[in-house]
């Protein structure tokens, strides 16, 4: 009787160790997906830090320089940023926005593109 109680507790100890192994695999694919979301922001951060550093490089005191600045931010151009962010793999639809695509097309994203530029 004790070598089978011996055998339930090596027996119980094993599954207890792939459910630990199980939830450690869980947890790597996690944070892999949390490094590569921290990556995709950081780049986008960098680009959106340079776009900045462009746009209040021009001379602000100049009245000519201000109408240029607003005719810069128009609706063209606010649909063009979609569309470059949309090929730099983000999503740009309302249900995942800037959520990485992964190379993958979106429908919805698709979509409202294709709203917008008619």
């Amino acid at each position: 009787m004790k070598d089978r109680n011996f055998l339930d507790t090596v027996m119980e100890f094993e599954q207890q160790l792939e459910t630990l192994q199980q939830q450690y695999n869980d947890l790597k694919k996690y944070v892999a997906h949390m490094v590569e979301d921290h990556q995709a922001i950081q780049t986008e951060n960098l680009h959106l830090r340079r776009r900045l550093e462009e746009l209040l490089s021009t001379d602000s005191t100049d009245e000519s320089s201000n109408e240029e600045k607003a005719s810069l931010l128009d609706i063209g151009e606010g649909y063009d940023n979609l569309a470059r962010l949309y090929q730099e793999g983000f999503h740009v639809c309302h249900v995942h926005f800037g959520g990485s695509r992964k190379g993958e097309d979106c429908l919805f994203c698709l979509s409202f593109l294709n709203k917008q530029n008619a």
